[in-house]
């Protein structure tokens, strides 16, 4: 994880900011503000520590019988010292501390599947092209506007950043271009945005052979990205864009056991194909146990193809064999069976993935949106299902367990945090309410 200490200088002027009311919707804002004048501190003096105060958190459920008709909620003061939360409190409205303005506080939310590295944010509107040749006529196509975009992809992916953080994401998974285009070239720009980026948003990244294992010759440059601190080697469509399915998974995950990386794949297949690349890897993960945990499959659409029958025993094999399944939570003709993963115990996380790019432009950069989408598609509209929901938007991580017990925040958990204006998670979910702040690491973001 990315992390830096801001200076005594840079948190003053953070912290009198909000302790003014100034919670501003974008990092842009935070920037020209933090150039003002900063107001009489207010905050306790020792470094790296803030406290809050009026911070609204939940605190169980209020029940009808044996039904959850609302959450209860209260205003605490929250200690944050050295990126932890160091204490939970009973509110003092009149401590020295940042005033939170009874906004509701969640764990930051994380995108764990979206292309930083190549989009068209932050310059001119454009909306896709027609598409021609499938997915290899999209390659044909990266591979002439590619060396246009990397000139500027630093820059992108920095303002990119800055979207989802003002949608309340602290953190994402990242999918970068490896290929014969692009070479290291995509994956060296995004890093240093990164590390621009390092005191405000964390990451892990995706090798990413975009234009095929073998249909371009991205195999050695794959072998080269693994020799790096990305976090996964990922893979697309073996059958569709290599021809062969066990060649290119067994290439994935041996590359993947030789640096002690986890793997994350995109399958859009829906036909045998997909079906097959998904068992297979199974079986791969299930012979090498160390890639337990740390294995996913990207969109697998050929789950919301299956029959009842073949999609609970495919939930089964996925949650013994601990793969993850990253899904953007796609409506229309295909929807995905998100509550058979989660009722037999499979971790599921969801992302924008393409934000304004050549492959589309509905990413809005919020994942609380994709929550939203989620609960409106499988009927999750009661107080106790709206408030489950929001674990898409978190990476599983809720403020109240099941039964209704806090358990979040607590002592030691990381300083990850977002203000929202909302009562209740059930209405962030059902609302989209508005994200007022952003805590990263410890540190003020916006």
């Amino acid at each position: 994880m990315r992390r830096k200490t801001v200076s005594r200088k840079e948190f003053i002027k953070n912290s009198a900011m909000l302790a003014t009311g100034l919670s501003l919707a974008a990092p842009a804002l935070a920037a020209n503000t933090a150039r003002q004048a900063p107001a009489e501190n207010t905050m306790p003096t020792k470094m790296n520590s803030i406290r809050l105060k009026n911070v609204r958190l939940e605190t169980g459920f209020d029940y009808e019988g044996d039904e959850v008709i609302a959450t209860k909620t209260d205003l605490f003061c929250v200690d944050i010292e050295d990126g932890k939360i160091r204490q939970v409190s009973p509110n003092n409205p009149a401590a020295q501390a940042v005033d939170a303005k009874g906004h509701l506080m969640l764990p930051a939310f994380k995108d764990m599947h979206i292309h930083l590295d190549k989009t068209f944010y932050g310059g001119p509107w454009k909306a896709i092209r027609k598409r021609q040749g499938g997915v290899k006529g999209m390659i044909a196509l990266e591979q002439q506007i590619l060396p246009e975009m990397l000139k500027t992809s630093t820059e992108r992916a920095e303002k990119l950043i800055e979207l989802l953080q003002s949608c309340g994401s602290a953190f994402a998974r990242s999918q970068v271009n490896i290929e014969p285009t692009s070479g290291l070239n995509s994956l060296k720009n995004l890093q240093q945005a990164l590390e621009n980026k390092k005191n405000s948003f964390g990451a892990e990244l995706v090798a990413f052979p975009q234009h095929g294992v073998y249909y371009t010759d991205s195999a050695p440059l794959m072998k080269e990205a693994a020799q790096t601190d990305i976090d996964y080697i990922g893979g697309v469509d073996p059958y569709t864009l290599d021809g062969q399915i066990e060649k290119t998974i067994d290439f994935t995950v041996q590359l993947a056991l030789d640096y002690n990386k986890g793997i994350d794949i995109h399958l859009h297949e829906t036909g045998d194909s997909g079906l097959q690349t998904m068992e297979y890897l199974i079986d791969k993960v299930n012979e090498n146990p160390v890639l337990k945990g740390k294995t996913f499959i990207s969109h697998c659409f050929v789950l919301g193809r299956l029959e009842q029958a073949k999609q609970e025993e495919m939930a089964e094999k996925l949650s013994a064999a601990q793969v993850g399944i990253i899904s953007t939570i796609p409506f229309g003709r295909l929807i995905m069976p998100i509550p058979t993963l989660y009722k037999h115990g499979v971790t599921v996380g969801t992302g924008n993935d393409c934000i304004i790019d050549h492959w589309n432009t509905w990413g809005s950069g919020s994942v609380l949106e994709k929550a939203k989408v989620m609960a409106q598609l499988y009927g999750y509209g009661t107080e106790y299902a709206l408030s489950r929901s929001l674990k898409l938007a978190t990476y599983n991580v809720l403020p109240l367990d099941d039964e209704g017990n806090q358990q979040w925040p607590k002592p030691g958990d990381q300083a990850d945090l977002a203000l929202l204006e909302a009562s209740c998670s059930a209405e962030a979910v059902s609302r989209l309410s508005p994200v007022k702040s952003l805590i990263y690491q410890g540190n003020l973001v916006f």
